[in-house]
């Protein structure tokens, strides 16, 4: 655990029910021009109504970018970035998932054009914020309205890179259930994992701390209890306010902590095969877990005490991290999750090109608590195929 540690976040959040109706404040003093990052379906889906409206009645000039792809390039995104450049607007929204966020927070350092995309890259350092943020997910969720992460694809290195930057937080955020209410299933479960991922990851880190356990631990608490009734009825609307909160607190966590083996290895996964990240998190959640268990049981001890609704007193510290364990790979089953590569027609001899680009993600596998050498890598690789 550090000795030393810090907690950076966004400035205002807003949460609850109706919380879309925060927007009013947020814009009504000095926004001359908006423009709103999201996907074709969250157009479709008429998720952006409620918040044009707010803005029509406003009066402030917005404009929107749709075309913005899942699991982005780098080059991807500084096209992006590049017609947000062109608009000349002096406020961002966006609303979406991981990749929509994740641009968005990109535009608002990138709209001088003193660095790219690529720049960031080699050089994180270089992200000075230029434009006023506001993130409001549609999942719950990568976290990514509370991390100074944005992530982007590398191809020439078949990997997934994370540009990290206090710059990259959010200024304002928005909670609102009635944007995940109807989720499809199969993106709540594979996105809820993410989360459920950056809370697990983040409370066993090398880096955690006193501040960041604060919130992993709320966090597994939110998402362990609520993730199944969330992703599988429409109409449970607190367990998905649940699932929004534990989301964003995973997130918060990440920026004190960090997150371990299950993102360094699953980052390769969309890199080359260009599988959901939270799909490719499930299918190494458990495996790295039962790797990690020797030298992380007392902490998955202590999550139990704390998630467990009707705790038995009587269990020892091996059953007690035993149930966790076996808690995370029932939700990933239930939830129907593929749990091995084979679902992606992965074929055994990209095991070694897998392995070579899983060690070289050493900004998160530095803080697994247990070594985690080429070797080790390749076991556990092997045992998703």
């Amino acid at each position: 655990m550090l000795n030393q540690y810090n907690l950076k976040m966004p400035k205002n959040v807003f949460a609850g029910p109706e919380a879309m109706q925060n927007l009013k404040t947020i814009i009504k003093d000095g926004v001359a021009k908006i423009t709103i990052f999201t996907g074709k379906d969250i157009l479709k889906l008429g998720l952006l109504n409620e918040l044009i409206s707010i803005i029509e009645n406003n009066h402030i000039e917005y404009e929107i970018l749709s075309d913005i792809p899942s699991e982005p390039s780098y080059t991807q995104a500084q096209e992006v970035v590049d017609k947000f450049k062109a608009l000349n607007s002096d406020f961002i929204i966006g609303v979406g998932g991981g990749s929509v966020m994740d641009i968005a927070k990109l535009a608002s350092v990138l709209s001088t054009g003193d660095y790219t995309v690529k720049d960031l890259l080699d050089n994180p350092l270089l992200a000075k914020k230029q434009v006023t943020s506001l993130m409001i997910p549609t999942t719950a969720g990568t976290g990514s309205e509370a991390t100074p992460n944005s992530i982007v694809g590398v191809p020439e290195k078949n990997l997934k890179v994370g540009i990290v930057n206090g710059e990259l937080i959010a200024d304002h955020v928005i909670l609102d259930s009635s944007m995940i209410k109807n989720l499809p299933k199969s993106i709540a479960a594979a996105t809820g994992i993410d989360a459920l991922a950056h809370a697990i990851e983040c409370f066993t880190s090398k880096k955690a701390n006193p501040i960041s356990d604060t919130f992993a631990l709320e966090a597994l608490d939110l998402i362990l209890n609520n993730i199944i009734e969330a992703c599988s009825n429409p109409d449970a609307l607190e367990a998905k306010r649940n699932m929004l909160l534990g989301s964003f607190y995973g997130g918060v966590a990440i920026t004190c902590s960090g997150t371990t083996a299950v993102h360094a290895l699953s980052y390769p996964l969309g890199g080359k095969y260009h599988i959901a990240h939270g799909v490719s998190n499930a299918i190494l959640l458990t495996p790295v877990m039962k790797f990690n268990e020797p030298v992380i049981k007392d902490l998955l001890a202590k999550a139990y005490d704390r998630v467990a609704k009707e705790p038995n007193k009587e269990l020892t510290v091996d059953e007690k991290s035993k149930y966790i364990i076996d808690l995370l790979e029932n939700i990933v089953t239930t939830l129907e999750i593929p749990t091995s590569l084979k679902a992606f027609n992965v074929p055994e001899e990209d095991l070694e090109g897998l392995v070579e680009a899983g060690m070289q993600v050493q900004r998160l596998l530095v803080n697994n608590m247990r070594e985690v050498t080429p070797e080790d890598a390749r076991k556990i690789y092997l045992e998703i195929m």
